[in-house]
């Protein structure tokens, strides 16, 4: 067996799905650097379309990611005017993050952006396949949460 180690580590299943997911973030961290974007601000950008105005703090528990990270992260997406922070109407000593229009139409931007990548990294599946991988894909990630159940 020790031949052939490496060619054992490379044919397991957590080596492949993790160099996939490099070339993945690395083809969608090319597209998105074209709109001056990391996937990050993407991810934030897309958290705040979706469920703002929100709390900063809600913003971490959703994307789990740090607090101090989320922080930075809104600072350059609201010098770039895509969010605004404004006082949470609820409770005045927290800010409310809202996406701007200029924010949604670089989200719309992104999103095109980012199905281009996906598309350059399943090239060579047909779209069968392609169906299949992220069906099977999304079941391996929804085992990995809680009270979640595969079928």
């Amino acid at each position: 067996m020790t031949e052939r180690a490496l060619q054992h580590i490379q044919s397991l299943p957590s080596w492949l799905t993790g160099r996939v997911a490099a070339r993945g973030r690395e083809l969608l961290a090319h597209a998105l650097a074209g709109e001056g974007l990391r996937l990050s601000h993407y991810a934030v950008l897309a958290a705040v379309a979706e469920h703002g105005p929100t709390a900063q703090a809600e913003l971490v528990r959703r994307l789990e990611i740090d607090r101090k990270d989320v922080v930075g992260l809104l600072n350059d997406l609201q010098a770039r005017h895509l969010v605004q922070r404004r006082p949470d109407p609820a409770d005045g000593r927290k800010n409310a993050v809202s996406v701007t229009d200029e924010g949604r139409a670089t989200l719309q931007r992104c999103a095109a952006l980012a199905e281009q990548a996906n598309q350059q990294l399943l090239a060579p599946l047909s779209a069968t396949e392609r169906e299949l991988l992220i069906t099977l894909l999304a079941r391996l990630q929804r085992a990995d949460q809680p009270g979640d159940q595969c079928q």
